[in-house]
C-alpha cells in the first residue's frame, strides 16, 4: 500500500492548496448583556463543519469558498450559559478572511 501511494505522490504530486479557501473567525456576545457566550455551536450550512464557541464566545475555522456561505448560530448547551435563540447569517461578499461579530437574542 506504501509503495502505490508513494508512486501516485511520484506521479501526480501532493495536493495543493490553491488559495480557495476562507477563515471565517468572530465572536458570539448576549444581545442583552454584551457578555460573550460560551458553548455556541458555529457551523456552516451543507457541510459536516461546525465549531464551538470558547470562554471568550471566540470562534475560528477554514471552509471552502463559494459565492454563499450560511454560516448557523446555535446555543445546544440546555441552558448551561442561558437560553439563546437560533440564528443564521447568510455572506455574500466572501474575502479570504471573514470577521463575524454576532449577538443572539435570549430565549
Amino acid at each position: 500500500m506504501t509503495s502505490a501511494l508513494f508512486v501516485f505522490q511520484a506521479c501526480y504530486g501532493t495536493p495543493q492548496d490553491f488559495g480557495l479557501d476562507v477563515f471565517v473567525e468572530g465572536r458570539v456576545t448576549s444581545q442583552s448583556t454584551g457578555l460573550p457566550i460560551k458553548g455556541i455551536k458555529v457551523s456552516v450550512a451543507d457541510h459536516l463543519q461546525y465549531e464551538y464557541t470558547d470562554d471568550e464566545g471566540l470562534f475560528s475555522f477554514y471552509t471552502d469558498r463559494r459565492e454563499q456561505l450560511k454560516v448557523s448560530f446555535e446555543d445546544i448547551d440546555a441552558g448551561d450559559n442561558g437560553t439563546f435563540l437560533k440564528r443564521d447569517t447568510t455572506l455574500t461578499a466572501i474575502d479570504e478572511k471573514v470577521f463575524l461579530d454576532i449577538k443572539l437574542d435570549d430565549q
